[in-house]
């Protein structure tokens, strides 16, 4: 059988497995899958939402490759997605980072060639880097000529990418997804999911994961130590009738969870996937029997090891809680 090729490493986004977990809650009563985002060729879900719209401006002739220059904001994955596409099509890209960006994910960016400007001030209103982040993306496009701005806080392509998302899901099953627990930031892949849901009829009940501390569905926005889900505004993107049903997590429910991800599958998981683990754990009294639950995992845990699976970092910041994922 001839080997399949592929004809450049953009045409490989998308098309992620579907993991049944069978130990991480046997006595559940349903099936668990993992829809594993990790396995995009920038490390996460993002990916979709980055090559969807810079192909799309690409196309419409907003981006020229070779000459435009691209500025996003992001917290690391999205950045990811974009530097290697911009890399892929001789584009310049400038990223606004802050410091919550973990430093594997800034050394990524440089090494696609990436310019990086991380924020350290603090919004005095929110005390998070989002707006001040925002703030010097619009600076810069207003300086720089040829500038283009993606904007995946507002961009309508970012769900549409999701759209695809969700049909790979559903085809995966035979259209028997009976829960699909995602998390939530921009609410691309939430609502892009929904789109999907909606336009195929699927008897899906949605669960938006979100994090304590998030301002998203209105609660007072804090200090998050995890950075990948949750937001310090609430994004324009975000539609309350997207979500059945809203789970809020901790910083330390999403350490607890990843923790006994890796314990009992094997599978090394990022912050806002250790979160539905954990949205799932708080709920399963209330899942029928039969079931099947799908978490969608928007990337791996290699970006977290100074933080999630650092011993030393979780003591620091929680105590001896190593109780909590042991059997």
């Amino acid at each position: 059988m001839p080997e399949k090729t592929f004809p450049g490493i953009l045409s490989t986004v998308g098309n992620t497995p579907l993991v049944a977990f069978e130990k991480l809650l046997p006595d559940l009563g349903s099936r668990v899958f993992g829809k594993i985002e990790r396995f995009n060729p920038g490390g996460s879900i993002k990916d979709r939402s980055a090559l969807g719209m810079l192909l799309a401006a690409i196309r419409s002739g907003n981006v020229e490759p070779g000459r435009s220059v691209i500025v996003e904001s992001s917290s690391g994955n999205l950045a990811v997605g974009l530097a290697q596409i911009c890399r892929y099509f001789g584009l310049r890209f400038i990223c606004v980072v802050d410091g919550k960006t973990t430093g594997q994910n800034l050394a990524i960016l440089k090494a696609f060639g990436a310019e990086v400007e991380v924020v350290t001030e603090r919004d005095h209103l929110t005390g998070e880097f989002l707006p001040v982040r925002l703030r010097r993306v619009r600076e810069l496009v207003d300086r720089i000529p040829d500038s283009y701005w993606p904007n995946q806080y507002t961009s309508l392509l970012n769900p549409k990418a999701h759209e695809t998302t969700m049909r790979e899901i559903e085809e995966a099953l035979d259209g028997k997804v009976d829960f699909l627990f995602c998390s939530v930031s921009t609410f691309g892949t939430l609502r892009g999911c929904r789109d999907h849901i909606r336009a195929r009829g699927l008897d899906t009940t949605i669960v938006a994961v979100d994090a304590m501390g998030s301002a998203i569905f209105g609660l007072e926005s804090t200090q998050r130590l995890i950075p990948g889900h949750g937001a310090s505004v609430v994004p324009p993107l975000m539609d309350a009738s997207a979500s059945d049903e809203v789970v809020h997590i901790s910083d330390l429910e999403c350490v607890t969870a990843c923790r006994r991800l890796i314990d009992r599958e094997a599978v090394l998981a990022g912050g806002s996937s250790g979160a539905t683990v954990a949205a799932l754990w708080k709920i399963r009294h209330r899942i029928p029997d039969g079931s099947n639950c799908v978490l969608i995992f928007p990337d791996g845990g290699d970006r977290y090891l100074d933080t999630i699976y650092s011993d030393s970092w979780v003591r620091e910041n929680f105590g001896d809680v190593s109780y909590l994922w042991k059997d």
